[in-house]
C-alpha cells in the first residue's frame, strides 16, 4: 500500500518505512506526527480524494530536525565574469521515517498532527508569541459648536476665506456649509471652539493658526 501526501505546500509518494526530508514541522525527536493531508490511498482498492481522502492518514515518526545544504547561487553579470558565490541560507527540514498508513479511522487515533507553522529552535517547540492587540481608537469628544455659525453670509457677502493659511476653495466650502462666513466669526473661537471645527473640518492643527490670521484681517476690514 502506498499513499500520497501533502505538506510544506510539496506532495509525497510514500509507503511504510520510506525516510522523508520535509519541511520544517513542530516536533521533536523520536516523536509520532500524523500527516492527515492525504491525496491518494493505493493498493488493492485504490481512493482518490476529492481533493483529501477522508478518514485516510499517515503516521511517521521524527528522526531529527536537520537543514539542507547551503544553495549555490549563480550571479550572471552582463559583459563582466559571471560568478558563483554560497547564498546564506539552508532551509529548514524535519527528517521523517513513515511508520503506518491509516486508509480510515484516522480522526480517531489520538496522534499529534504534523503541523509545519510552529517554530522548532534547538528542536525544542517555541510558541509563537500572540500577536499584542492593536491599541483602541479613542473616541472623539465633539464637544459643542461654537455659538456664532450662521445659517448665511451676513449681507448676502461672505468675506474672502482663501486668504487664511492653507484655505482653498474647497475648504471654504466646508467653512460655509459649517457656518462659518466672515473673519470675526473665526476670531471669536475658544480653544474648545477651535478643537470641534478642527474635527468637522478636518483640519487638524490649522484652525488655532487661522484665529490670529481672522482677528487681524477683521480688523484690517473695520
Amino acid at each position: 500500500m502506498f499513499a500520497v501526501l501533502k505538506t510544506g505546500g510539496k506532495q509525497y509518494r510514500v509507503q511504510t518505512g520510506d525516510v522523508l526530508r520535509v519541511e520544517r514541522i513542530a516536533a521533536q525527536a523520536g516523536e509520532t506526527v500524523q500527516f492527515n493531508d492525504v491525496l491518494m490511498v493505493g493498493g488493492d482498492a485504490p481512493v482518490v480524494g476529492a481533493p483529501l481522502v477522508e478518514g485516510a492518514a499517515v503516521q511517521a515518526e521524527v528522526i531529527d530536525q536537520i537543514k539542507a545544504d547551503k544553495v549555490i547561487h549563480f550571479v550572471k553579470r552582463r559583459r563582466k565574469h559571471s560568478s558563483q558565490r554560497t547564498k546564506g541560507h539552508r532551509q529548514k527540514l524535519t527528517l521523517v521515517r513513515v511508520t503506518d498508513i491509516l486508509p480510515s479511522g484516522a480522526d480517531a487515533t489520538g496522534v499529534k498532527a504534523a503541523i509545519g507553522t510552529g517554530s522548532v529552535s534547538g528542536f525544542a517547540i517555541e510558541a509563537a508569541a500572540p500577536k499584542a492587540a492593536k491599541p483602541a481608537k479613542a473616541e472623539a469628544t465633539s464637544g459643542a459648536a461654537p455659538a456664532n455659525l450662521l445659517s448665511e453670509a451676513r449681507d448676502g457677502a461672505g468675506d474672502d476665506l482663501k486668504k487664511l493659511t492653507g484655505v482653498g476653495p474647497k475648504m471654504v466650502e466646508k467653512l460655509n456649509e459649517a457656518g462659518v462666513f466672515h473673519f470675526d466669526q473665526i476670531a471669536a473661537w475658544t480653544a474648545e471652539d477651535v478643537a470641534y471645527m478642527e474635527e468637522q473640518l478636518g483640519a487638524r492643527g490649522k484652525v488655532d493658526g487661522w484665529v490670529a490670521e481672522a482677528a487681524d484681517m477683521a480688523q484690517d476690514k473695520e
